[in-house]
Formats: C-alpha cells, sequence, structure tokens
C-alpha cells in the first residue's frame, strides 16, 4: 500500500486508486468483491463462505428466523438470501421452522449449523485481523461511520423513490443519491 500518514493509516496511491472508479457504487462494488473473497479464502477450510457465516451467524443470534427478518438485519438481496439460505438447508445446516403464517418461511440452525459457524468463528476472526491489521482500527471506525452514513442517506432516498409513481420517473438533481 502506500505511505503511512499522521493519523497511522495509509494512502492510496498507485494503480489501486487508479483501479477505483469515480462512481460510488462501481467503487463500493470492487471494494466489497475484494473483501469478500479475501473472507472466502480464509473461511474455506470451514466449508463456509462468508455470506453463509454471516445468515448461520444471524439465525443464532435471534434463535430462528424468517426472510424479512434476515434481509433487514444482513442488508441483504432476497435473490441471494432465497439462494444461500437454500444451500445451507441442503447441506443441512438449518432447518425451516413452523410458523402460524404459513406464508412465512422461518429458518433454526441445526447442530451442523452450529458446528460449522462455530468452526468458522476462529477463521472468520482470522479474516477480520488481517483486514483490521492493514487499515487500522481508527481508520476502520471511521470508515464505519461514514458507510453507516452513506447506508442512512441511500436507504432513505430509496424509500423515498420507491414512493414515487412508477410511471413519471423523477430527474434526479446533479450530485444527489
Amino acid at each position: 500500500m502506500g505511505a503511512m500518514d499522521g493519523r497511522g493509516t495509509r494512502r492510496m496511491t498507485g494503480p489501486d486508486r487508479e483501479r477505483l472508479s469515480p462512481c460510488v457504487c462501481s467503487t463500493l462494488r470492487m471494494v466489497s468483491r475484494a473483501v469478500t473473497q479475501l473472507y472466502d479464502d480464509i473461511l474455506r477450510p470451514s466449508g463456509l463462505r462468508v455470506t453463509q457465516f454471516s445468515i448461520l451467524g444471524a439465525i443464532s443470534r435471534l434463535g430462528d428466523a424468517n426472510l424479512r427478518q434476515l434481509e433487514h438485519t444482513l442488508a441483504i438481496d432476497q435473490t441471494t438470501l432465497t439462494r444461500s439460505l437454500k444451500l445451507l438447508e441442503r447441506n443441512g445446516a438449518i432447518d425451516r421452522v413452523p410458523h402460524p403464517d404459513g406464508r412465512i418461511k422461518a429458518m433454526t440452525l441445526t447442530s451442523k449449523g452450529r458446528k460449522a459457524l462455530e468452526a468458522a468463528r476462529p477463521l472468520w476472526a482470522r479474516a477480520q485481523d488481517r483486514v483490521l491489521r492493514e487499515l487500522g482500527t481508527t481508520a476502520w471506525a471511521d470508515a464505519q461511520r461514514r458507510l453507516a452514513h452513506l447506508l442512512r442517506v441511500a436507504v432513505k432516498k430509496r424509500r423515498r423513490i420507491r414512493g414515487q409513481s412508477r410511471v413519471r420517473p423523477r430527474r434526479a438533481r446533479r450530485g444527489s443519491l
């Protein structure tokens, strides 16, 4: 990476900086894919990908969880979530739980799912430590605050846009989300 700045974080220089797009969405997706691949590589011995690890962790914390709860908790799109849940169910890591409303698909961890989660936790911690060692915990705390703000803004704007008439889409102001 680049040289250290005064706050103990590294300035991005050279080819990495040039690879980033001025498009916020493209840049965030590129960084997300690269970090996801790093976690997936480190988690590989557990048989889980980081998305599956996150889903199992959320179900573990909630006790049992339905699709809507998981979508909200993990901010994950329904297609990815459904695909991952089917795979986890097929592999015996989760089971469906009866729900009073038959339309709701609730899931719970099986003993196999709990064991997989426990086996993956130290590997996840290794991935987390590696990223934080490179980035720095202070830089991550700052990035997390900024990303949380971006998430709030994007979710609020999306709700507003989805609530508008689909017939006449409004033109976005320049520079706004």
